[in-house]
């Protein structure tokens, strides 16, 4: 576990190690969330496109169509698909 001191103007400094795992780097953006159990995580948004394929992949579910996507996007924005 790692920790670090909040100065008075609010600001931490990450430990190395935090920073080499996060890939981060001067200039980095980080988000913060609090999740449903109160938890505070950091998530760096910088991250390479790359390195998201297949994050939200749930095991069982049916990958949609472009047909779905395109319907679905439709529907949403009330417009109608042009054939």
């Amino acid at each position: 576990m790692f920790s670090t001191t909040v100065t008075d103007t609010g600001q931490i400094t990450l430990p190395e190690e935090i920073r080499e795992h996060l890939k981060l780097v001067s200039g980095s953006r980080v988000e913060f969330v609090i999740d449903e159990d109160g938890q505070v995580k950091i998530f760096p948004l910088n991250v390479p496109v790359e390195t998201l394929s297949g994050i939200l992949h749930q095991p069982g579910k049916e990958a949609a169509t472009l047909e779905d996507m395109e319907s679905a996007i439709s529907e949403g924005a009330n417009i109608p698909i042009l054939a």
